[in-house]
Formats: C-alpha cells, sequence, structure tokens
C-alpha cells in the first residue's frame, strides 16, 4: 500500500469522524490544534485506525501521532 493509498483511507475516516470535507485535509492537519479532538477522539481515531489497517498501536505510538503526516508515516511502517 502507498502513501496516497493510506492517505486517502486516513482522510475518509477523518471525514466521517470529524466532519470535514475531504479537500480540508492535508498531511500538515493536526488532530488536537486543527480539529479540536480531545483525548478520547484521538484514541477513538487510534482504535479506528487500527481496524482499517489491521495494525496495532501501542499508546506510546499513539500519542505520538499528533498530524496526518504522522499516522501515514506509522501506517506505511507497519503495512509493509
Amino acid at each position: 500500500m502507498n502513501e496516497q493509498e493510506i492517505f486517502d483511507k486516513i482522510a475518509d475516516i477523518i471525514v466521517d469522524r470529524f466532519e470535514l470535507n475531504k479537500d480540508q485535509i492535508t498531511n500538515e492537519l493536526n488532530f488536537k490544534k486543527d480539529l479540536d479532538a480531545d483525548s478520547i477522539d484521538v484514541v477513538e481515531f487510534v482504535l479506528e485506525l487500527e481496524d482499517t489497517f489491521g495494525a496495532e498501536i501501542p499508546d506510546e505510538e499513539a500519542e505520538k501521532i499528533a498530524t496526518v503526516a504522522d499516522a501515514v508515516a506509522y501506517i506505511k511502517t507497519k503495512t509493509k
């Protein structure tokens, strides 16, 4: 799976969960700063990433995922 495919799937999750238009989603989008996501929102997003990509994301790693680019990079390392 390439970076664009990963980005598209993550963007779909964000569209559903945070009610954004897909064209508003960039690699720089920060979950907490730009989306006002609280810790529960982030946990639910990470759980959805795990379900979508079949990758377990430990809490220590999940805390490092602040932007869409962080999520794409992490998933890319887990889906080679």
